[in-house]
């Protein structure tokens, strides 16, 4: 049997948002989980990738693509059921096996609001880390902060697209591996 807990595996979604409320039945879809593997012994990220999603219960709205570059071109041509992404998580990062974290609560409670409506299985196991709590508790914050101050706190630079899942995972695995060495 693998070792399990041998690498975290580390989530970023991105979801179909608007400018104010959503048009009327319109629901928020994830269009892009990023994800990566962070090596707990090593400190090494591997597997970045950003899986792009069609969305089933709403648009990619000209908002939307501003703040994650993300077009419905791009999902279009580029994108994959969030049936299919699940059954990607489960067997090439072993999903239901291996710790799993985000930043904030958001990501987790998207998927189980998706898997919910959607009938689709939760990918994950019960063990999930909340990167962004954690980091305010080791480093005695008054208040959460964003994974953009979390890194000028830590003085690493940001690498990639803010808002790009592919992007935001790799720079929450930087987070999460100082917080894990220091």
């Amino acid at each position: 049997m693998p070792n399990i807990l041998d690498k975290i595996i580390i989530i970023d979604v991105e979801a179909t948002c608007w400018e104010g409320a959503p048009p009327a039945g319109m629901e928020s879809d994830i269009i892009e989980i990023g994800i990566c593997l962070l090596d707990v012994q090593t400190g090494e990220i591997t597997d970045n990738k950003g899986i792009l999603i069609k969305p089933e219960r709403s648009d990619v709205s000209p908002f939307c693509t501003g703040l994650t570059t993300i077009s419905p071109e791009m999902i279009a041509n580029e994108g994959i059921s969030f049936k299919a992404a699940c059954a990607i998580l489960r067997k090439e990062y072993l999903s239901q096996k291996r710790v799993w974290a985000s930043f904030g609560a958001y990501d987790l409670k998207q998927f189980q609001r998706q898997c919910a409506a959607l009938g689709v299985g939760f990918p994950f196991g019960p063990s999930h880390i909340n990167v962004k709590t954690l980091f305010a508790l080791k480093n005695k914050l008054r208040h959460e902060e964003g994974m953009a101050g979390a890194l000028k706190i830590l003085d690493i630079p940001l690498k990639g697209t803010h808002h790009r899942g592919v992007d935001d995972a790799y720079n929450i695995a930087k987070i999460l591996n100082r917080v894990l060495i220091d």
